[in-house]
């Protein structure tokens, strides 16, 4: 390995770390979470993607529209039709989601959105990123919550997948050293940590859920999974109605199918990977 390698790999480490900075400074600026039940008017934008996007997202917008037909008409809630994010016209504009699309999308609080179109090697599309991760960078989105329930076994699980840090928080931004070596980050911050903890312990509270488990591999990776453990038991000890416990990553596969011990798992936090994975074993 020569010098210059070693210089090259260190200056976009450099600027990772002062990206991820100003990341965490941006979450710090944000405050706490917004309360609905607090705004005079919460606008839903429907944006129906591509594909069978709009066919499915106009019949879920409609059985919505059915369910909430009195707030409607109190003008307590408002429909938005958001076109525009056809692989098509992103292509276009050249970006995973175009300008006056991404405009249209922060005026909502919340967003009932149809698949998309990624390409992949071989389509005829050019290589742009993904409109679903694209959003989640722009919006912030950092919470995937993820149900799952099957009465008859007693299953109830309630899933909250920190979506914007862990190994896929900068997934394209390796480096490749030399042709023998390549290292890939884990991205682990506090206030990341913090907010996807407290959004868990309060939906457990307000749902009754008695016990939220964290995920994790802190026994190995221990400065990453180690912090993100330390920081949501802290969050746990501001609820302490709620049984905290701490499992290892491999060890849930397991417990997940074991029928003696997988009713006693409610409510889950895990980093964005493991988060990914165990949800897929869950469904």
């Amino acid at each position: 390995m020569t010098e210059a390698q070693i210089k090259n790999a260190v200056e976009k480490f450099e600027a990772l770390v002062r990206e991820q900075s100003d990341r965490s400074d941006a979450i710090k600026a944000q405050g706490d979470f917004v309360d609905y039940e607090k705004l005079d008017k919460i606008i839903i934008g429907v944006c129906g993607g591509d594909g069978i996007g709009p066919i499915i997202t106009k019949e879920s917008a409609r059985v919505l529209e059915y369910m909430l037909a009195d707030k409607v008409e109190a003008g307590k809630v408002e429909f938005k039709v958001i076109d525009g994010l056809t692989i098509e016209n992103r292509v276009a504009a050249n970006k995973a989601i175009p300008d006056d699309v991404m405009a249209e999308l922060k005026t909502c609080h919340v967003i009932l959105k149809g698949p998309t179109t990624t390409p992949q090697a071989g389509d005829p599309w050019p290589n742009i990123e993904s409109a679903n991760v694209a959003m989640r960078k722009a919006l912030d989105l950092f919470a995937n919550l993820r149900p799952v329930k099957v009465p008859e076994e007693g299953i109830d699980w309630t899933f909250f997948r920190e979506n914007t840090e862990g190994a896929y928080a900068v997934g394209s931004k390796g480096v490749n050293v030399t042709d023998d070596l390549a290292v890939d980050f884990v991205v682990t911050t506090t206030e990341g940590c913090e907010r996807i903890a407290k959004l868990a312990y309060d939906y457990a509270r307000r749902n009754k859920k008695e016990r939220v488990s964290i995920i994790t591999k802190a026994n190995i990776i221990k400065t990453t999974d180690g912090k993100f453990l330390n920081l949501c038991k802290n969050i746990g000890k501001d609820y302490p109605e709620i049984i905290t416990d701490e499992w290892y990553i491999d060890i849930t596969t397991a417990k997940l199918i074991d029928k003696k011990r997988r009713t006693d798992f409610k409510v889950f936090i895990l980093p964005n990977l493991y988060g990914d994975i165990i949800t897929d074993e869950a469904a």
